[in-house]
């Protein structure tokens, strides 16, 4: 028995998920130079979230028809993914369709997986028409030129590819398509294959089955380059997703730590602190460093959809801000900090930062506030939460706001309001006829 197709599938197998497992502790470790973030709370809310939004696609299908095309190629990439259990059996002990014993249930799976696989072929394509022909605003800004677009394209293709190499490879199994059972797609296509002599067919076969197997793991690897990271990505980054009320902001220890220190008449507040006590730790964020494990989680799992610029009422207005771009900048800088270490064993100061570099000022002042941002993402992702930190690096270690929030926040410091009038005149409208 010649074991040579054997061996080779067992190297590529290894090697593709080697490479895959070398990628992927890459990320994890990246991931892991944020600050920690105690996430052991609302667990029962947490599931509730993945069940709702990861695997329920809830806030996908809040527009229709992006939601329901999405849907179509998530649970048909899943489901059909089931056979690659088989293709990886047969590959290792040269057997073939080795679960084709189950009879008419396996014919149920197969032609479900053929069904799917055609409609996941034409959503794709809907996809691409969407993207390229009718060409959607949100897919035509300025941050997704370049790679962006062509890695939204790349993937599409990749699908068409993979779902085309499955139905010709049942399509040309003689065996299987003599079964007749399970072929409800395949059949059709088997139709021009008729004339092909035996031989051929099974070379086709063949070399579908490799390509099919081959094309799966470089699309396994290839997801590390791409916004498609979110595939895997999405389940962790909706469970420890944002639980708290929106608009709700979190408060810093040390600034409550002085305010109390204020509010105490037995304290003194110019008393300098005890020896040995901890420094203050660093207002806001200035690089990825400063940012929180889940937010740099958010920023891998972004998916680049748009769906946050869309709705920011910053962007509609001709505002600078695009939300996406601030979680696609965040990923780039997270990028460059991790190839820092890689080559250097450690972070060496490279002159760059998140802040400037890759987000402008005039970005972060542009936001409301308004959270929409937030409630549109469908894989629960909060960028409003990394310009907070950042806006707040800016005011309380640079002091750099702009000027009306200086004025206003000297107002409220000195006549406890907003408006630059003293306490003792704030009634004065009253005796006003």
């Amino acid at each position: 028995m010649d074991y040579l197709p054997n061996i080779i599938f067992l190297l590529i197998l290894g090697v593709g998920i080697g490479y895959f497992t070398k990628n992927i502790r890459i990320v994890i470790r990246n991931i892991k130079l944020g600050l920690e973030v105690d996430a052991s709370d609302h667990r029962k809310e947490r599931w509730n979230n993945v069940i709702r939004i990861a695997l329920g696609q809830s806030k996908m299908v809040v527009r229709p028809v992006s939601g329901f095309m999405h849907l179509i190629v998530y649970v048909g990439f899943v489901i059909i993914n089931i056979e690659v259990l088989e293709i990886i059996i047969d590959g290792i002990f040269g057997t073939h369709r080795i679960f084709s014993f189950l009879g008419g249930f396996y014919g149920f799976l197969i032609g479900c997986f053929e069904l799917l696989a055609a409609l996941v072929f034409i959503a794709v394509i809907v996809f691409w028409v969407r993207r390229n022909v009718l060409k959607l605003a949100r897919f035509w800004k300025p941050e997704m030129k370049g790679w962006p677009k062509k890695d939204a394209d790349f993937i599409l293709y990749f699908e068409m590819v993979l779902m085309t190499l499955f139905l010709v490879m049942n399509a040309t199994d003689v065996h299987f398509q003599a079964m007749n059972n399970g072929n409800w797609v395949s059949q059709f296509i088997a139709v021009a294959f008729e004339g092909v002599s035996v031989n051929s067919l099974h070379q086709i076969e063949r070399t579908s089955w490799w390509l099919h197997i081959i094309g799966i793991l470089v699309f396994l690897n290839y997801l590390y380059y791409s916004k498609h990271l979110h595939i895997l990505l999405a389940f962790p980054n909706v469970y420890f997703g944002r639980v708290n009320p929106t608009g709700q902001f979190k408060n810093l220890a040390s600034v409550t730590k002085e305010v109390k220190l204020m509010m105490d008449p037995a304290a003194d507040p110019y008393a300098a602190p005890p020896e040995g006590a901890e420094a203050p730790a660093k207002f806001g964020a200035s690089d990825v460093a400063d940012l929180s494990q889940i937010q740099l989680l958010n920023a891998y799992t972004c998916t680049e959809c748009g769906r946050c610029t869309s709705e920011c009422p910053a962007n509609q207005t001709g505002k600078k801000l695009s939300p996406r771009k601030i979680m696609m900048d965040t990923r780039d800088r997270l990028e460059e900090v991790g190839k820092n270490i890689d080559k250097n064993g450690s972070f060496q100061p490279d002159g760059k930062q998140l802040l400037d570099d890759y987000i402008t000022r005039e970005e972060l002042w542009a936001c409301t506030t308004c959270n929409a941002c937030v409630e549109a993402c469908p894989v629960s992702i909060d960028p409003l939460s990394i310009i907070m930190d950042m806006r707040q690096y800016l005011v309380m270690e640079q002091s750099a706001a702009p000027n009306e929030l200086n004025v206003t926040m000297t107002n409220i410091e000195n006549n406890a309001a907003p408006w630059p009038f003293n306490q003792m005149d704030r009634a004065n409208w009253i005796n006003e006829s």
